[in-house]
Parts: structure tokens; sequence; C-alpha cells
């Protein structure tokens, strides 16, 4: 006899399990007690049960209601239709499959690869043949990516982070100090990025957003308390001050491009609030309002000569500084 004397029900453990499911399903939250009662077998199955559940995948996560600890799934997950591909959505999928290789080293590139897997399991092998051959003679293109293999595990509990919405406390090694700093934070997303990927969360103890590099993240501890994202919120429009993934305060800025490089600036979109102006000579002024002072100096460096930086007087000297800095360096050698 189990529970409130109801006899045990006779079927197997992934019978049970599948009621277990069900039940957690049909309910917004359904304690220990309840999921025992239900099933006919003592509390201790079904603490087993729901690890099983959790091991293969299924988001479960627990609150606690009137004192009582219950348990739920986060979405209805079981609720998304079957998806079906054109032959075109097929080749696109493949040709991204190629550029994965920024990934490569994290839990994301096993559960791209696990994607891909069960696409081409459904197709024809004459299909599935052609698809992995666009996706091999595609060629990623990605200067300075970073490795990410030992990463993985902090990657990892981030990924589960950011699925639960549970908050977590990073040791992070800043650039400019010398010891590892401690951030209690809510994890909103990850960010990609020139060959890098970076965390976005609301650091708790700054009141603040902040951008996190995942390679300098030493150490994630998950916690129990869950948050919830601010409604509304969107990274583009968070970030939509800077230049590039660090937000700091933006400033008005002017550049002039020579006419020989101006044709590889004028079709880009370098900034949401830019404005381009050709000139009779062939150069090119671009203007926006951003910031992220670093990010802005070391990608007008990369065109030299080509690009005048005309204000903010202040980023102008500063990158005068630089520039005479480097001259000297070579003049040494």
């Amino acid at each position: 006899m189990t529970g409130k004397g109801r006899p045990a029900k006779k079927y197997s453990q992934a019978g049970r399990v599948h009621d277990v499911i069900r039940l957690i399903e049909a309910r917004h939250g359904i304690s220990i007690s309840e999921l025992a009662e239900e099933t006919g077998v003592n509390k201790r199955t079904i603490h087993r049960d729901l690890a099983a559940i959790q091991e293969a995948g299924y988001p479960l996560i627990s609150d606690w209601q009137d004192g009582e600890k219950v348990y739920r799934f986060l979405t209805r997950f079981k609720d998304v239709p079957p998806i079906s591909f054109t032959l075109q959505e097929l080749m696109t999928l493949s040709l991204l499959r190629s550029q994965l290789d920024l990934l490569k080293g994290t839990p994301f590139l096993e559960d791209m690869q696990s994607v891909f897997r069960k696409v081409n399991s459904v197709l024809p092998p004459r299909l599935a043949a052609h698809m992995e051959r666009i996706a091999e003679v595609s060629l990623p293109l990605l200067q300075g990516k970073r490795d990410y293999s030992r990463c993985a595990e902090s990657l990892q509990l981030i990924r589960h982070a950011l699925l639960y919405q549970q908050s977590i406390v990073i040791t992070y090694h800043p650039p400019n100090r010398p010891e590892p700093v401690e951030y209690l934070v809510d994890p909103y997303t990850l960010l990609f990025q020139k060959g890098g990927i970076y965390l976005l969360g609301y650091a708790q103890q700054r009141q603040a957003l902040r951008t996190f590099a995942v390679e300098r993240i030493v150490k994630v501890e998950p916690r129990q308390e869950r948050f919830e994202i601010p409604e509304g919120f969107r990274p583009g429009e968070a970030l939509g001050g800077a230049f590039g993934i660090v937000a700091e305060p933006p400033m008005d800025v002017v550049i002039r491009f020579s006419a020989g490089i101006a044709h590889a600036i004028k079709d880009r979109i370098w900034h949401a609030s830019q404005q381009v102006k050709e000139e009779r000579d062939g150069s090119l002024s671009l203007t926006f309002h951003a910031g992220g002072k670093m990010e802005i100096l070391s990608w007008l460096l990369s065109y030299g000569a080509h690009a005048e930086l005309i204000s903010p007087p202040d980023l102008r000297e500063e990158l005068t500084r630089m520039v005479q800095d480097t001259s000297r360096l070579y003049q040494a050698g």
C-alpha cells in the first residue's frame, strides 16, 4: 500500500513516468504528495521519476505555493506542431551549419549538430547526402575566433540558467584587474560579436545591465532564485546607443573616409543612427550617435590613413596619441 492507502499500480517505470508527465502538464503546479497519491507510489519513487524527467530534457521547474513545493513545466512544449521545410529552406540550414565554427567547444554546437542529425534522419538518403555536401563546401571565415572548449562547463550552466530564468553568481576576471570579481547576475541572453560570445545580464550589485566576455568567466554558480526579464526588453534596444556591445554614453561621431575606401563604407550599416554624405572629390562623411570609445577607435585604426576622425575633439586627441605611439614604435624599429 502507498500514498493514502491506495494500492500501487501495476505498470513499468516508463509507464509511470509517462503518467507523471501527463499530471504535470495537466496542472499549473503539482506537489510530490499529490503525484504519489495519483500514481500510487511513495515519494522517494516520485523523486527518482522527476530526476529522470529532467535528465530527459523536459523543462521541469519548481515553485513554492502555500508553503509546499510544486512542480510544473516551464512551457507547454508538447503543443509545438510538426515543422516541415522546403528544399530551399533545407539548403539555407545547411549553409548556416557551415558557419558554426564560432560555437566549437561549446554545448551549443552539440545541440545544433543534434538538430541537423534529426533533420537528416527523415530525409531521403540522396537528399541528406546532398545537404551534407553543401555544408562541407561552404567556408567559415572567422579571423581571431576564440577557443571556448575550456568554457564548456560554464556555458552549460549559463544555458540552463537562460532556459529556466535562474540567477547565477559568476566569478569574472576583467582585463584591467589583477583579481577576479564576483557578480550576482540575472542572465538575459547571449551575444555573438566578431568571433566572440558575450553574456548580457542584469548585475544586481550594480543595478544595471552588464556585458561579460564568456572567456573571462572563471566560474558559474547557479542560484535557486528565479527572475523575470522586464516586459518589452529587447537587446537591440538596450544596446542601441552602443557602436558594438559596450554600453557607454553615446556621442556624436563624424568620420571622413578617403575616396579610395568610400565604396567599402557607403553600402554598409555601421550603426542605426548613421548618416552618409558623399563629397564631390569622391570622399565620404559618416556621422552617427553611439558610445563604446575603444570599439570605435579600434575600428578606425583598421582603415589607417583612409579614415580621419573629425569629432568629437577629445576622441580625436586620443586617436592622435595612439597613432603617434604606433609611429614611434615603428621608427624605433
